[in-house]
């Protein structure tokens, strides 16, 4: 059965840098666009990023972009997400997700999900 399974997360103080690693397993990873949201206490979940199937292109949450950087290696059926400068407000749970086509932003159109990983930025 299809799996996404996150790790990485953890307390970081602000200004700090963490990766977060995505691994999929079940699905042909290849075959789909990536990406990782991300869900704040009493806010809804939101997009932070995208990658291609191919990994040649990618898509950022406009307040993020220049911070956050994802990528994805299909040999490791892997995607990552390098997150720097963290602010307080990057404090959320983050999950990746697969999407069958294009290279959306809308959680609609991402059909798998992992179970999130937490990410707090406090010191």
């Amino acid at each position: 059965q299809v799996q996404l399974v996150e790790s990485g997360g953890g307390l970081v103080q602000p200004g700090g840098s963490l990766r977060l690693s995505c691994v999929a397993s079940g699905f042909t990873f290849s075959d789909y666009a990536m990406g990782w949201f991300r869900q704040a206490p009493g806010k809804e979940r939101e997009f932070v990023a995208a990658i291609s199937r191919s990994g040649s292109t990618t898509r950022y949450a406009g307040s993020l972009k220049g911070r956050f950087s994802i990528s994805r290696d299909n040999a490791e059926n892997t995607v990552y997400l390098q997150m720097n400068s963290l602010k307080s407000e990057d404090t959320a749970v983050y999950y990746c997700a697969a999407a069958p086509a294009g290279l959306p932003r809308s959680s609609t159109n991402f059909d798998s999900w992992g179970q999130g990983t937490q990410v707090t930025v406090s010191t």
